[in-house]
C-alpha cells in the first residue's frame, strides 16, 4: 500500500504522514457558521477534506473526523434581526440546507458533527485554564487572551508581529493589555443570546469554540486539523494559542500534529464579494438541477459535476470558478458516462482500490489533477479495447477509483435526466436565438435569466465571451 504524503502547513513541508495512533486517525475541519447559503468556497473545503476522509478510511481501520456547526456567532445575531426569525429557527434551518446541499455534492456527513451553543461548558472550562495559568485576563465582562504570554503566536502563519496587530483590529473589546489580543468570553444583552459564567452573562468568542470543541471529541494531540486558507490567521492561530497554553504546552504540534489548507476560490477572476455580487452559492447551483429531476423546467447542475470542477485544481492551489471550468467538467462526464453506459452488460469484479495507480497519487498530496487525467486515460482505454478480461479490470478498476473519488456514482434515471437533451453545436439558428434572448435580458437588467441562458450553452460546451464587438460564442474543446 502507498504512504500517504500530506503538506503540513504547519511545518511548511510535505511529509509522510504517520498517524500518532494507527488504529484510530483523528481529524477535525472548521465547518460553516450557519446564518446564510453555502458559497463555492465553503463547499470546495468540504469536498477536499470528505476526499482525505475518504482515503484516510482506506487505509487505517479507524477514522474519526469531525467538522462543527458554528451556531453562535454575531453574523448570526444580525440575521435574526434581519429576517425577525429567531436564533434558533435561522441555524437550525441553515444547518440542515447546508447538510443537503454538500450531500448532493456526495460529501458524507462528518462522523461528528458538533453545535457550538452544546459545548459552552467546555468553553467556559478552557477559558478558566487559561486565566489561571495567566494567558487570559477579564476586562469589563470580557475575556482576552494574552498574546504576548505566548511566544511561539504566529508560528502557523508566519505573521510578523505588526501583521498579527493589523489582523487583531477588526476585534474590538475595552481594556486590550496588547493590540494583538482577541476575545474569549463576550458580555451579552438582555437581547442577544447569552449564558452564565463566571464573568457574568455572556457569549464565547468563535476561536475558543473550536478549540473546546476538538478536545471534547478528538482528545489532544490529534492527528489533522484544517480548513480553508482563510482561516489559517486568526482563527487557526488562536486556536493552537489557546489550547497549547490552556494545557501548559509551548510546541505548536500539542495541539494537532498536521495542518491542512485548501486554497481560496475566485470568481470569473475575482473575489467573491457581496458588493461586486459574484458569491455563488451551492444551493443556487444544484437546487434547481434537483428540481429539474422532478418535471421542473429548472435548470442546474449535478452535484457531481461540481465536485468535479471543485477538484479539478490542486487542493492547495486557487480554484478560479467559472462558466467555462463547469462547462469543461459537464463535457467530461458526459464522454465517462456515455462510455460507461455503452459498456452496461461488462460484468465487474471485486478491486482493491489501493493497489491501483490513482490510489497511489491520491497519496501524494491528493494530486487530483493528475488522479483525474489518469482515470481520463482509463476510460479511453477501456471504450478502444476489444479485450473483455481487459474491459472487466478496467470497467472494475473505474468503479472503484470513481467510488473513492465520489464521482461516476449517477443512478440510471439521473444520467438519463442530465444528459438526454442536446442542444446541438452545430445548429447556429438555436445558439443565436439564446444569445439574442440573452442580450435582451441583459439590456432588461434581468440578469438571472442572463445567467441561466450562459450557463444553458455553458452546459453544452458553448462558452459566452461579451467583447467590445458583442458576444461571441465557441465551442469548448
Amino acid at each position: 500500500m502507498p504512504k500517504l504524503r500530506l503538506y503540513n502547513s504547519l511545518t511548511r513541508e510535505k511529509e509522510e504522514f504517520k498517524p500518532l495512533d494507527p488504529s484510530h486517525v483523528r481529524v477535525y475541519a472548521c465547518g460553516p457558521t450557519v446564518y446564510n447559503y453555502a458559497h463555492i468556497g465553503n463547499a470546495r473545503m468540504a469536498v477536499v477534506f470528505d476526499l482525505l476522509a475518504n482515503v484516510l478510511k482506506t487505509i487505517y481501520p479507524k477514522v474519526t473526523y469531525v467538522s462543527n456547526i458554528t451556531d453562535v456567532d454575531d453574523k448570526i445575531m444580525v440575521a435574526a434581526n434581519e429576517s425577525g426569525e429567531a436564533i434558533d429557527v435561522i441555524t437550525r434551518k441553515f444547518e440542515k440546507i447546508y447538510n443537503e446541499d454538500m450531500s448532493a455534492l456526495g460529501v458524507a456527513k462528518p462522523d461528528v458533527q458538533p453545535r457550538a451553543t452544546e459545548h459552552i461548558a467546555e468553553m467556559i472550562a478552557l477559558i478558566e485554564k487559561l486565566i489561571a495559568r495567566g494567558h487570559a485576563y477579564e476586562e469589563q465582562g470580557h475575556v482576552l487572551f494574552n498574546v504576548t504570554s505566548f511566544p511561539a503566536y504566529g508560528g502557523l502563519s508566519g505573521r510578523s508581529r505588526d501583521e498579527q496587530v493589523a489582523g487583531a483590529r477588526a476585534e474590538v473589546a475595552p481594556g486590550k493589555k496588547d493590540a494583538a489580543d482577541f476575545v474569549l468570553w463576550k458580555p451579552s444583552s438582555a437581547e442577544q443570546p447569552g449564558w452564565d459564567s463566571p464573568w457574568g452573562r455572556g457569549r464565547p468568542g468563535w476561536h475558543i469554540e473550536c478549540s473546546a470543541m476538538a478536545e471534547k471529541h478528538l482528545g489532544l494531540p490529534f492527528d489533522i486539523h484544517g480548513g480553508g486558507a482563510d482561516l489559517k490567521f486568526p482563527h487557526h492561530e488562536n486556536e493552537i494559542a489557546q489550547s497549547c497554553c490552556a494545557h501548559g504546552e509551548s510546541d505548536l504540534a500539542a495541539f494537532a500534529k498536521t495542518w491542512v489548507h485548501n486554497g481560496f476560490v475566485t470568481v470569473e477572476g475575482e473575489k467573491m464579494s457581496k458588493s461586486i455580487g459574484n458569491v455563488v452559492l451551492v444551493h443556487d447551483i444544484v437546487m434547481p438541477y434537483r428540481a429539474n429531476l422532478n418535471g421542473d423546467e429548472s435548470y442546474g447542475w449535478h452535484g457531481e459535476v461540481v465536485r468535479f470542477a471543485l477538484l479539478a485544481a490542486h487542493y492547495r492551489q486557487p480554484l478560479d470558478w467559472s462558466n467555462a471550468l463547469v462547462g469543461q467538467c459537464y463535457q467530461t462526464f458526459k464522454r465517462m458516462y456515455k462510455i460507461l453506459r455503452d459498456l452496461e452488460d461488462i460484468e465487474t469484479i471485486d478491486v482493491d482500490v489501493t493497489e491501483t495507480d490513482v490510489f497511489e497519487i491520491l497519496c501524494d498530496d491528493l494530486n487530483t489533477p493528475k488522479a483525474f487525467a489518469v482515470l481520463s486515460k482509463k476510460i479511453s482505454d477501456l471504450s478502444k479495447t476489444d479485450d473483455t478480461k481487459q474491459k472487466i479490470k478496467l470497467k472494475s478498476e473505474l468503479i472503484s477509483i470513481a467510488k473513492l473519488l465520489g464521482i461516476l456514482q449517477y443512478t440510471k434515471n439521473e444520467w438519463d435526466n442530465t444528459f438526454h437533451y442536446e442542444l446541438g453545436a452545430d445548429d447556429q439558428k438555436l445558439i443565436d436565438t439564446l444569445i439574442q434572448e440573452r442580450q435582451e435580458a441583459r439590456a432588461a437588467k434581468n440578469f438571472v435569466r442572463a445567467d441561466e441562458i450562459r450557463d444553458q450553452l455553458a452546459a453544452e460546451g458553448i462558452v459566452i465571451e461579451d467583447t467590445g464587438d458583442g458576444p461571441k460564442a465557441r465551442k469548448i474543446s
